[in-house]
């Protein structure tokens, strides 16, 4: 009798404990949060605001800057060091 009532229990659908039961709550309230994220971040691509735009004009601005003054600062020590060594030649 004991295989019959077990060969029941393989037939009837599982019976969740509290703990499994919660775990599966959380995975789908994070498959949502997930699929609301998905249609925020869609819909940012599809339609950048004009804040982010702004934002990424300023950054490219300032970026260009500051890469412009770099380029000068190298160009002023290579044309120092030229001097430099020039005046060294003569002197020789």
């Amino acid at each position: 009798m004991e295989s019959g009532s077990g060969t029941n229990n393989l037939l009837s659908p599982p019976e969740l404990t509290p703990l499994e039961q919660e775990v599966l709550d959380e995975y789908e309230r994070l498959a949502n949060n997930m699929r609301q994220l998905a249609l925020v971040l869609d819909n940012l691509a599809s339609n950048p605001s004009t804040e982010i735009l702004d934002g990424l004009r300023e950054l490219e601005r300032k970026t260009s800057l500051a890469f412009t003054l770099l380029k000068a600062s190298v160009y002023s020590i290579v044309l120092q060091q030229e001097i430099d060594w020039g005046g060294g030649e003569e002197q020789c």
